[in-house]
């Protein structure tokens, strides 16, 4: 830890007995940002008192009137300070909740988020709330002695710090994977890493403690401190709302760019677009409870945020990446656009049939030509999961040679192991992981490198562009025609005594039906329907001649036709395709099958040379269609990154399978001989 962080840290000593040590953040957080206004509020305190004493009874804007006084986008109206607070030990507490009630609205808000109140009822209750408030009396953050940048720093320090000690860091990305998010978004825009005086905004619509977002200024500091990047973010969870917008203040942004909600219900940045988005969204998390507004946006079509589709509703992972895409700034006349970086695990590659909500999405990402890469990252890189995790990164902008193409990337195997668990996590990137994954981005080509080239340990790098077409395909539907049997049975007539259908029938057809059935041989079996409709067809005239019918009454209706055959027929692989009045032949729907299609291939090519040699009766239902194009069969898409960096792997020889066999039955032979205390031959 930095010197600053280690300062507050060591505020934790004080806790020690009173707090769990995963509750220390609901001290140590607040407390440092408080301190942290106090001293930066400090060279204005006395104008904004003299301000508020002129102005509070004049039913004026409070914060039109004192924030530029203050030069911040907050003040404090109370007469408190922690130093003058800790001399006054009887009335810590009053005079902390004083202080805190004297801040603007959107201070008291992260306090109010924090639980402050409760956690100051604590601290008193232990007898630490005076011990506490001294100490960081005494902590010195004036802001001309510790920049925002340092603090900031420091800030982020203690975020990771208390996330070793608590669960599993539920809310916090990995700051090497976050490096590795930031890295690629900013890989090739050359005017925010270099102009001086440049601006450009960043959106994290999961924001969580704010990790994102800080990691990502960090970074840029890194390559041009002159250049100002704009933070804004929207977070549900209180607690973790409360510390992202506390860092925002530390850090000097605007803490109101920070909402609390949750994103896929509301979004709190309506109107408002982005050059750059990045997101770590919960992975299988029900939507349920934004259900209803989703449904709505996704009513709204184009104009809505989840028009082009809806996946399951038990994980709403890929309605994020709906989301950052509608705040991606447009392109207006060749200029602006945006980037987005996005954490997902397998699911949204592959998740859902052709035609599905989660197979629609991907489809509106890959037919407006927004997904420019997906890098795979190793297992065991978060804290609370231990699965496979993707990078996804789009923009409105390609560069034209990576127009309709698509980056895979491969760094499962580009980590090392490290020297201590954190929660799940038990690999990390190395800078040079980041650095050749980075150059293997920029570069955008097929290629592979080993660590170690002759063996098969060591780290292994991989990609390959693909056109985006190659990721599509159509799903044709294969009938295959019904074949039945027809026998006249007792068993048939019984069973077909109790069909609703048969039931609601007029008592002269039931009559007509149940006399020509029995009128027909139970012993003549019938491997064609049309033989069996005309044998029907025979008996029921004798049994109309026998009653005197004539005309339509005479003979069997379609319907009692469809009854007999339904009740007299049993399906037979050997008899003749099943054809209604008409001569159509019936489908038979247990031997419906889906073909997928590569996306370019012909059809009818395909079926004949896949379909047709192993099924000589099937033909392609031309009725499916798609409902975009109107083509025959249904458009789908997925990413297999198992099927697209598969390696054929031969199996060993028989003979070096038997010399291995026969030198173990050797080694086991000498050591029971060693047991039996023999001589070796």
């Amino acid at each position: 830890m930095s010197k600053l962080a280690d300062l507050i840290w060591k505020n934790a000593e004080l806790l020690r007995g009173a707090f769990k040590e995963n509750e220390y953040r609901k001290v140590i957080l607040p407390f440092t940002i408080l301190r942290r206004l106090d001293c930066v509020l400090q060279p204005t305190r006395e104008a904004v008192l003299a301000r508020h004493a002129a102005v509070r009874d004049k039913g004026y804007d409070l914060d039109k009137m004192l924030t530029p006084v203050s030069r911040y986008p907050f003040f404090n109206t109370s007469k408190f300070t922690l130093p003058n607070i800790a001399e006054t030990p009887d009335d810590v507490r009053d005079n902390l909740e004083a202080m805190i009630n004297g801040f603007s609205q959107n201070v008291r808000d992260i306090f109010d988020k924090f639980g402050f109140a409760a956690t100051l009822d604590k601290l008193a209750e232990k007898n630490r709330l005076y011990l506490v408030a001294q100490r960081f009396a005494e902590t010195d953050l004036d802001p001309q002695k510790v920049t925002n940048h340092d603090m900031g720093q420091a800030f982020e320090e203690l975020l990771r710090k208390f996330n070793d000690v608590s669960p599993a860091g539920e809310q916090y990305t990995p700051r090497d994977v976050i490096e590795l998010m930031v890295t690629l978004l900013f890989n090739g825009d050359d005017d925010i890493l270099s102009v001086p005086g440049v601006v450009r905004t960043m959106y994290d619509p999961t924001a969580g403690t704010g990790g994102i977002l800080s990691v990502a200024e960090e970074h840029l500091r890194k390559f041009n401190d002159r250049a100002t990047l704009k933070l804004f973010g929207q977070e549900l969870e209180d607690e973790t709302y409360a510390i992202c917008k506390a860092d925002m203040l530390i850090r000097g942004q605007d803490p109101a760019n920070i909402a609390n909600g949750d994103t896929l219900e509301i979004d709190k940045h309506h109107g408002k677009t982005f050059e750059y988005q990045a997101a770590n969204p919960p992975y299988g998390v029900e939507w349920k409870p934004a259900e209803d507004a989703v449904k709505k946006e996704h009513a709204k079509g184009a104009a809505g945020r989840f028009g082009s589709g809806l996946p399951a509703i038990r994980d709403g992972q890929m309605l994020f990446s709906l989301h950052l895409l509608s705040k991606m700034q447009p392109v207006v006349a060749g200029k602006g656009g945006g980037r987005i970086g996005v954490v997902h695990n397998g699911s949204p590659l592959f998740t859902g049939d052709a035609g599905g909500g989660e197979s629609e999405i991907r489809r509106h990402i890959l037919e407006h030509d927004y997904l420019d890469c997906i890098v795979a990252l190793p297992t065991d890189m978060f804290y609370n999961t231990n699965i496979t995790t993707y990078l996804w990164f789009m923009t409105n902008r390609k560069p034209t040679e990576r127009k309709g193409k698509v980056l895979l990337i491969d760094a499962s195997a580009m980590s090392r192991l490290m020297k201590k668990n954190l929660g799940k996590k038990r690999r990390e990137f190395t800078p040079d992981c980041v650095e050749r994954i980075a150059k293997a981005y920029a570069e955008f080509q097929s290629m592979e490198w080993r660590e170690n080239p002759e063996g098969k340990t060591g780290r292994v790098l991989k990609a390959k562009v693909f056109d985006r077409d190659h990721f599509f395909y159509r799903r044709l539907t294969i009938e295959r025609p019904l074949r039945m049997r027809f026998q006249a049975t007792e068993q048939g007539l019984k069973i077909l005594g109790y069909d609703t259908a048969f039931g609601k029938l007029p008592q002269e057809q039931k009559d007509l039906l149940t006399q020509t059935i029995q009128g027909m041989d139970f012993n003549t079996t019938y491997m064609d329907a049309d033989l069996f409709r005309a044998a029907l067809q025979v008996s029921a005239a004798v049994v109309a001649d026998a009653h005197g019918l004539t005309g339509k009454a005479a003979k069997l209706a379609a319907k009692l036709v469809e009854l007999a055959r339904k009740y007299l027929g049993t399906k037979d692989k050997t008899a003749e395709p099943t054809t209604n009045e008409k001569g159509d032949v019936l489908t038979d729907s247990e031997l419906r099958d889906a073909e997928y299609v590569p996306f370019n291939d012909d059809i009818e090519v395909y079926f004949e040379s896949e379909v047709r040699p192993h099924w000589p009766d099937a033909w392609i239902n031309y009725d499916v269609k798609d409902a975009k194009d109107e083509k025959t069969g249904v458009v789908g898409m997925e990413i297999n990154f198992n099927r697209e960096f598969y390696v054929y792997t031969a199996p060993r020889s028989r003979e070096a399978i038997a010399a291995d066999i026969e030198a173990k039955e050797h080694k086991f032979m000498e050591l029971l001989r060693g047991i039996r205390g023999e001589v070796s031959p």
